[in-house]
């Protein structure tokens, strides 16, 4: 299983999950676990998710989620599950 790492951080407003996960169904990745916050009017999620059944590439994925975040102004970062464990390594 190819799970991903996404992170999504911005000011709070309606509709960024709706968005972000609208984009992930449309391309064939599931949502494995979900987490998100919201502290003092700042949104924080972070997913876990799979991305077998995407026929998109990861660059590509990351681009245009990337661009998603731009038009609903979050930052939107992805990051190869063991990339991330490396990188939170103590």
């Amino acid at each position: 299983m190819k799970k991903t790492i996404i992170t999504v951080v911005g000011k709070d407003s309606v509709g960024i999950i709706a968005k972000v996960c609208t984009y992930l169904s449309e391309n064939g990745i599931n949502i494995l676990d979900i987490s998100q916050t919201i502290v003092d009017g700042f949104f924080n999620m972070m997913m876990v998710v799979n991305t077998d059944l995407s026929s998109k590439k990861f660059v590509e994925l990351s681009e245009e989620l990337e661009e998603l975040g731009k038009g609903i102004h979050c930052i939107i970062k992805v990051q190869r599950e063991d990339i991330f464990d490396k990188m939170h390594r103590i």
